[in-house]
């Protein structure tokens, strides 16, 4: 089974229509889709300016918590 990929517009879609007061659960039944991932998007979306967060962004935050995880384990 592949997984499947959704593009932004989509996403966009999903978090507009939850923030619209659309239920979770009417949602991923209705687009066949997990709760974890609805949830995931909505996460992505919150930023300053309401869109999605640009690929240099999401690199970022994945190395600054690598960092974090680097220092807490050798301030040991």
């Amino acid at each position: 089974m592949s997984r499947r990929r959704f593009d932004k517009e989509f996403k966009t879609t999903i978090v507009s229509l939850l923030n619209n007061s659309h239920h979770v659960d009417a949602l991923c039944s209705e687009y066949d889709l997990k709760r974890s991932t609805v949830y995931r998007w909505q996460q992505e979306f919150k930023t300053e300016t309401g869109a999605f967060k640009d690929e240099a962004t999401l690199a970022l935050e994945a190395e600054n918590r690598l960092l974090k995880k680097a220092v807490s384990i050798f301030s040991k």
